[in-house]
Formats: C-alpha cells, structure tokens, sequence
C-alpha cells in the first residue's frame, strides 16, 4: 500500500456485479448451496428515494473459506436506473484476528505481506456505512440495514444518521454533496459510531470525544481496494468527521515488536486501548499483490473490565457472581458496586440498560487511585494466581467433530495421571441425558482431581448446558475447553483425516459403526456435524465461562495433540499435577498406543443424519451420503475394505548418521560462535529432535495439484507391494521403492524450527535398463529434511515457509533467521518409500 496523494480509483464492471450476485443468489437460504455457504438477503425500502436496496449477509464462519463470490462484509446492492446491478455500499473484506487463521499467524504475515504498514487504534463502537445513491439520496447503513425497519440494527443507522448531520453542519456541507461526492469516487465510507449517550460499550468517549471515527473508504468493487490512511484522514477533514489515531511501520518485525510491548498492559497514548487493525498489502492466495488487513485485539484490560461487567449483573439480579481471573481486584471491585447500588437504587435499572457501566468502573478505580493498566502491571509483576493454585474440580470439556481423537486423547490423559472420564454416550436414560451426563461427570470429580466430559460440545447450546448444569452442582468447577479447531478453509483436509479414522476402526465406536453402514451414510452424518460446527468466542457467553482454551489441530495425530495439551496444562495449572512428574515422549507414546489398543466399545448407540430422523428413518437424500457419488465420498466409498492407505513418499535416511553430521556440525560451529548451537541445544534438551529423518517427496494432500508425481509413485508402490505378496511376505506394507542420494547442504532455522536443504540424486542401478530407471524428485520448492519444531503445535510443514523466506531474504541479522554450512561433500543413500497413514 504504497503512499500516494492520488486516491485509487476503478468504475464498477456491471458484468463482474452480475457475477458476484449470481454467486450469492445460488447461495440464499439455511442451508449451504452449491459453494458450501449460506446467504441471508433482505430488501429495503429507502426513505425519499424510489430506489430499493439489497442487503447480503454470510455467517463469520464462512467468510474463512476459499472462492467466496465476495469477502465483503457489510455488502448492499442495487439497480441504477439503466438496470444494471450496482454494489452501493462495500464494507471491507473480513478480516481476522492475529493467529486465528492461517493468513494470519505471524509466519505467514512474515511471508506474504509487505508494508508500509498501517497501524490503526480500535475505536470502540459499532461501524456504520454511508455512500450516494443515483438520484443524490446519502445512503446511511449500520452492518446489515438502513434504518427502515424497526430491528436492532435501526437504532444503529439512525444514530449514525444524525451524527453525519452534525458532522456536515460544523463545515457547512449538505447530505447531497456527500452523495455525489461518494458516488463520484464509487465508494464507501466507513465509520465507527462512538456515543456512550446512545450506547456503551468498554472504552468511554465522553460528549467531546463522541461522534463518528472515519477510518476507511473502500471502493465499490466485488475485490477489495481502499484508501490509504493518509487520504482517510484528508476526507474525515473535509466533510467534518473525527479522525482515527494511527502509526506506520515499515517492517513486520517492527509491527510485532510495538504490538507485543503494548499488549502487556492495553494502553497506548493516555488511554486504554482495545487493540489495533494492521492495513498492509498480501499476496497470500492470490499471488498478487491486494489490500489486506488483521487485527491484533488485547485481552487485557477489557477482560477484565468485562468480568466486572457481568459480576455487576450478577449483584443486581440477585446472583452469585462468577469470576475466574483478577480474583483480589475483582473482590474489592465488587464490594464497592453492592455499596454504590444499594446508595442509589435507580442505578441498577440504568446499569441493565447498559448504562453508567463506565462511570461504576471509573468511580472504582479512581477509589483506588489506578487506571486498569495499573491493575494488569501489578498482576503480571505479582503473578496472577488464580490459576495457577488450582489443584482440583477441573473438567476438560473437548469441542471437537466426529473423527478429531477426542476420546483416544482422553484415555491417553487417564493413563498418564488417573483423571476421571465419562462418555456421554454410556448415559443411557431415555429422559434428561444432558443433566445426567453432567450428574455424572461432578461425580468423577469426587474421587479425581480433574475429569473429560467426552461429548463433542460444537454447539455453543451444549457448551452452555454443560457449564450451567455442572455450575449448579460444584459451583467451585474449573472449566477447560479442548477446542479442535475447525478453520473453514481447511475443512477439506478436515474431511479426509476425519473420515479416514472413522472408516478404518469400523464397528469400534458407541455411535458410528462404520462397518455395518455404509460409506456415504457415515460420511452423511460427519458432514452434519462439521456443518454445525461452531467455534468457540471467549467474548460472549457461554464460552466466557471457560478458564482456558486449548487449541487442537484436528488433522494432527492423538499423540500430537496430546502433547499441546499436557504442555499448557502444565504451564497453566502446574499444581494439578503435584502428584506427577512431567512425563516423557516415550511415556506419551505408550498412553496413546494404550488408548488406541485398549479401547473396546461397552455400550452401542445408533445416530442418524438429521434428515434420516426427519424422515423417520427413510434412507437420506443427502448429498454427501449418496454412495453412487465418488466424488462426495472424496475417493474413499470402500475404505473399509482396503489397508492403510499411502500418507505420503519420501527418502528416508539413517537417523543415526543425521545425528552424528548434527553433533559435528554445531560442535564446530559453536567454537566461533557460541550462539550457534543455542536452538539446536534446546531442541535436544526438550526432546524434540525428530526420531527419524526424511526428505518428502510428496504428500498425499498435494495429489491432486501433482498428480503425475503421485500417480507415478503410488504405481511403483503397488507394484512393489505386489511384488512382496507374490513371495508371500506381507509383513512390509512399506517396500522400497529405489534409492536416493541425499547430499546435505545447509542447516537454516528460526526460533520455530530447524530443517537441513539437501540435494536429491537416483543412485545409479547397474541392471536396470534406462527406461526402468526412477528418477526422484520433490513437489516442494526447496528439498529438505526437517530436524525439528520448538514446540509441539509447530508442524514439520513449516519447513517449507521457512525455506520460502531463507531464499527471498537471506539471513539479515533481523528476521530470525540462521544458517551455518555443512563443511564437504556428505552424501547419503536414503531409501524411497511410500509412508502410511497411522491408523
């Protein structure tokens, strides 16, 4: 997003409008259409105008998936008098999170984004829209409505109305210059509503402060493209609205650095602060450079203040309030609220309302002479204690699908420290099941310091039951939840990793049995479940209620994830496990293998899609259970007749001379260095070295992108397979395919991870003929062996991007990247082999 005073500009393209609404029409209704997401459209009526506009709603949720017609969120459309459909108001595109998608963990920022960066501080509002009809109407929008219905969002886009009135008025402009201006540069403006008299909400903007924050104009297009922040701030002076505060960095790591420092205590330039949005440019996806943003929220004050919040409410409705963290400040806090309503009576009302919740946080802490940052200072200075003197009454509630390993992970963590576990499917009553399921899980807590409620909880209504049930019998219960996260643009390698668990350990499960169905109906009925999947949200209830949160990746391994668990729980809650010492990989690996050999169904179940039980038991028209179908079964209708499939090919090579090349390389190196071998040390000592060494050559994920490859491998792997069966020795399902010289090169890494780049070379066959000779390559752009991850939740593929930023930028002393060479010409035979699935 390069500075210029020239502001961006295109006309829209009927054809590509026409396009992007053919796209959302196929999608309208509940249920997901042919591009897997749901569209809500409503139509209003515009006051003063003849025009009629549309309004295009997604859930959040699908906005994370991949060749959407359209990422707008906050879209209206309309026809202009020719009958062309035109996009009248554009909203930007949504936008995530640090970290809570893929685009936007720090590596991948680190990669596929360029500055100059612009830092903008989060208002603390509610967004409105305004852009210019055809006729000169000054089109006034909250997210989702105009202000001609009287809904919840109305109230909004009035308010917002009449802001816009004072704004144009303090520099003597009309509602119709601002029309024609906005539809002379086919955009939108984009605004943050901040009133506290209209409504509250964390951060105060007393009658000075109050009014609409311009902090963006995006053009009318189905793509996104906006306004640089310097031209943002020019317009919000001309037409007379409040200009948002913001920084420009010109390096990520500089983007990171400033972000890291003020998230300790959310408070930037005199005053707390909710979090920033970052505009930058990306190429992620689309391989071409497009405005991008992300936004880095802090927890910190505003949980806080959010538990204050609720604790407040509590008091007022005469209930026990309920808080999990800031316990000492939250007690005082309290104390003073129960004196301030029962002075004034007439507060409560209005605090319902959403009124005077600032001014009661403010009088509190002005009493005690601290602004909230102060608070959060002490606490990290002191230690907040609150979890980490847990020593009981925890419940690890998964939220998870079907297939994701919840119970093989929860066996594994009663194998290693005794908890209590209760299935919900071994509830057999036929009334009241959820209340009983929990009976039974505060049961377990009587004889174990902390149990699994091993139900799959992805809707938040049996997150709530679950928490209000248990709440109401243990009141003291800590609650964890095991959230395998279901990132809507990965849900298709979700499918196949999911399905293939499923349909390979066949009957052995209470609900699923994969081998008497078939194929489609099983696959029928995990589609539901992932459909309904949804994602926990710590802001609002019930997931408010969850101490803490623990991120699962659903295509890892039980051993994986078992690991990111044991390790967060321990950093977390360490007194829990007083009676424990850490356990060890090998510990870890002997629990799972237990949890996956020991585990015999007791009690069977049948479930049924949702449509079986609509229909009453007639078989389903779904389309994802229709066995005739491959493509809906994605290539496994009969996997429960076939081995372990292949996960992917790869040249291994012997782990004990890697290890060897390893010690001597960083040895030598550590003698003019020291800091050399700093990360390989700390891999060694935490054990995570990997235990074998291999050079991928392709991955099964990537089949369909390199199908000659994949195809070519996998026909040598069953030939040679079949060549092993003919001489009656099936017992190596994993044949050598050829050997491989490997020549190792270079060592690179970060604070994440290590890999070596090698070079590949076949190893001459003296009685092969030159048309039987195999020439071996990798799909990946640098070859490499990954010695090893800092942590369990960073994936061995992170290798690749690594390697990605190693080549585009070298090591520059400010990137956090190293390398050191490896000295002659070492070479291995490596063996080719196709690796299969675990399961």
């Amino acid at each position: 997003m390069a500075q210029s005073h020239e502001a961006p500009y295109r006309p829209q393209n009927a054809h590509e409008v026409s396009e992007m609404l053919r796209g959302l029409e196929n999608n309208q209704g509940k249920k997901k259409g042919p591009g897997g997401f749901s569209v809500k459209k409503n139509t209003f009526d515009i006051e003063a105008s003849h025009f009629k506009v549309d309004s295009w709603r997604m859930q959040d949720w699908d906005y994370k998936k991949p060749n959407l017609p359209t990422y707008a969120r906050g879209l209206f459309t309309a026809q202009n008098s020719k009958g062309q459909p035109e996009i009248v108001v554009r909203g930007y595109d949504k936008f995530f999170n640090h970290g809570e998608v893929r685009e936007t963990e720090w590596q991948n920022v680190e990669t596929n984004t360029r500055g100059p960066y612009e830092l903008s501080v989060k208002e603390n509002g509610c967004i409105i829209f305004i852009s210019g009809l055809e006729d000169g109407t000054l089109l006034i929008c909250s997210k989702h409505s105009t202000g001609a219905r009287q809904d919840s969002d109305v109230s909004h886009a009035k308010a917002g109305e009449t802001w816009v009135d004072r704004h144009l008025a303090s520099v003597g402009k009309t509602r119709q210059q601002l029309a024609f201006k906005l539809r002379e540069i086919n955009a939108t403006a984009v605004a943050e509503l901040c009133d506290d008299e209209f409504e509250e909400h964390v951060l105060q903007y007393t009658p000075e402060t109050a009014g609409l924050y311009l902090h963006g104009i995006n053009l009318n297009l189905p793509e996104f493209a906006t306004y640089p922040h310097h031209l943002v701030d020019r317009f919000a002076e001309e037409w007379g609205m409040k200009k948002t505060t913001y920084i420009i960095k010109d390096n990520i790591h500089e983007v990171k650095s400033f972000l890291d420092s003020v998230s300790l205590t959310g408070h930037y330039e005199g005053r707390d602060t909710e979090g920033f949005v970052i505009r930058c440019q990306s190429k992620a996806n689309t391989r071409e450079w497009h405005d991008w943003f992300f936004k880095y929220k802090f927890e910190e004050p505003y949980l806080m203040y959010r538990q204050w919040r609720e604790c407040t409410k509590a008091v007022i409705a005469d209930r026990a309030p309920k808080y999990k963290k800031h316990k000492k400040i939250t007690e005082e806090y309290i104390d003073f609220a129960k004196m301030q309503l029962h002075r004034n009576p007439a507060m409560a009302k209005a605090y319902q309302a959403n009124h005077g919740i600032i001014k009661m946080r403010d009088d509190f802490l002005a009493s005690r002479g601290l602004k909230g940052s102060d608070i959060i200072a002490q606490e990290q200075q002191e230690g907040d204690v609150s979890a980490t003197d847990v020593t009981q009454d925890v419940i690890i509630v998964p939220v998870a699908t079907i297939g994701c390993g919840k119970t093989t992970v929860a066996l594994g963590l009663c194998k290693l420290f005794g908890w209590g576990h209760i299935q919900n499917d071994n509830i057999t009553v036929k009334k009241g099941k959820p209340a009983a399921f929990a009976s039974a899980c505060c049961r377990e807590l009587e004889g174990h310091p902390a149990m699994i409620a091993d139900r799959n909880n992805h809707q938040r209504r049996e997150r709530k039951q679950i928490i209000e049930d248990i709440s109401r019998i243990e009141p003291r219960a800590h609650f964890i939840a095991m959230e395998y996260a279901h990132d809507r643009s990965n849900y298709n390698s979700i499918r196949a990793a999911t399905r293939e668990r499923v349909l390979g350990r066949g009957d052995n499960h209470q609900t699923i049995q994969a081998a008497s169905k078939g194929p489609g109906e099983i696959i029928g009925i995990m589609e539901g479940f992932m459909e309904r999947f949804e994602p926990i949200d710590v802001q609002t209830s019930p997931d408010d209620g969850f101490d803490t949160v623990i991120k699962l990746d659903p295509v890892a391994s039980s051993r994986e994830n078992l690991e990111v668990i044991i390790s967060q729980l321990y950093a977390e809650y360490p007194k829990l496990f007083q009676d424990h010492d850490m356990p060890s990989a090998h510990d870890m690996d002997l629990a799972i293998a237990a949890a996956l050999n020991d585990y015999e169904v007791d009690i069977k179940h049948e479930i049924k899609g949702r449509d079986d039980n609509k229909r009453n038991g007639k078989p389903s028209s779904n389309r994802h259970a229709n066995n005739s179908n491959p493509a809906a079964l994605n290539g496994i209708n009969n996997f429960a007749n076939k081995p372990r499939g292949v996960e992917y090919f790869a040249v291994q090579l012997p782990p004990t001379r890697i290890n060897a090349i390893l010690d001597t390389v960083f040895r030598d190196a550590a003698t003019t260095d020291p800091n050399t071998a700093r990360m390989y040390n700390t891999l060694r000592q935490n054990r995570r070295v990997q235990t074998e060494f291999h050079v991928t050559l392709i991955h099964k994920a990537h089949a369909t992108q390199h199908a000659e490859p994949w195809d070519r491998l996998l026909h040598l792997h069953n030939q040679a397979l079949q060549n092993l069966n003919s001489q009656q020795n099936p017992s190596s399902p994993e044949p050598k395919l050829g050997a491989c010289n490997v020549r190792l090169e270079r060592l690179v890494w970060d604070d994440r991870i290590m890999a070596i780049v090698v070079r590949l070379a076949t190893v001459p066959n003296a009685e092969a003929s030159a048309a039987e000779q195999q020439q071996f390559a990798t799909v990946n752009e640098t070859p490499h062996v990954t010695v090893g991850t800092a942590a369990p939740d960073v994936k061995p593929v992170e290798s690749n991007r690594l390697l990605a930023r190693w080549l585009q930028e070298g090591c520059t002393g400010v990137n956090g990247i190293r390398e050191v060479g490896i000295k002659g010409s070492v070479e291995l035979e490596g063996t080719v082999k196709g690796v299969l699935s675990r399961r």
